[in-house]
């Protein structure tokens, strides 16, 4: 298996099935294998039956794409749900993106193509990069200052160097995913941080790249309780590995 595309979902039963449709049309010109992998994070609407709606519906002659939909079982948080798809893929590659896929299905190339080229173990989707000119449609304003004085936060307490850790579009090697996401201790919105902090610990070859962005206004993220969540979960990454090498 090429790639592995990985869609943690919460309640996305109305942006699920278009997003997968998306896949199927742009999958459709590849001449490699792809695994998609819906996971569900104990949804409490329909997500569940939307997903098998649109597996159900698959192009016949789509047949280097597989679908499958590993359901969590509760809500464990869009960390957990990352994990376990990492964890369950089979991919050289594997990348994880947002349900409502904010960066288009297209911008996989750009991940794919410097990870198999051997140079880059990690490669992360930007919105910071090239002075944002790709970012299509933005958040409202105060979700970006929000998001940049997190970005503060993580160079001040974790790490230096990367502009947008939080941008949900992230590909791995599938050396790199086994070794990060099974060291994974958080299971909220900051894992992406801390899936960053260890790939810088153990050496892997990261690199950020500007991507296509367009802002859905149906985010799930609470802009307030969440962004408490994040903060917390921030502090507590370093103490929760400083015994591991």
């Amino acid at each position: 298996m090429f790639l592995s595309l990985i869609i943690p979902a919460y309640n996305e039963a109305d942006r699920v099935g278009p997003s997968i449709e998306k896949a199927y049309r742009y999958f459709d010109s590849v001449d490699y294998d792809v695994e998609l992998i819906v996971v569900d994070d104990g949804s409490s609407d329909q997500t569940i039956e939307a997903v098998h709606d649109v597996f159900a519906r698959k192009p016949e002659n789509l047949t280097r794409l597989t679908t499958r939909l590993v359901p969590l079982g509760k809500n464990a948080g869009k960390g957990a749900a990352v994990r376990r798809g990492m964890l369950e893929a089979t991919g050289q590659i594997r990348i994880f993106t947002d349900a409502d896929f904010s960066t288009p299905i297209h911008e996989v190339e750009k991940i794919t193509s410097l990870i198999a080229s051997g140079q880059y173990d990690v490669v992360i989707g930007s919105r910071a990069a090239e002075g944002r000119r790709l970012v299509k449609k933005h958040q409202p304003w105060y979700r970006e200052m929000m998001g940049r004085f997190y970005n503060v936060l993580v160079q001040m307490f974790v790490f230096k160097g990367i502009r947008d850790t939080q941008c949900g579009f992230k590909g791995f090697s599938a050396d790199a995913a086994s070794k990060l996401f099974s060291k994974q201790k958080v299971d909220g919105f900051s894992f992406d941080v801390e899936i960053l902090f260890l790939a810088h610990r153990y050496g892997y070859r990261i690199r950020e790249v500007a991507i296509e962005w367009y802002n859905d206004e149906r985010s799930t993220v609470g802009a307030v309780t969440d962004s408490a969540k994040m903060f917390w979960e921030l502090l507590r990454i370093r103490k929760l590995h400083k015994n591991d090498r």
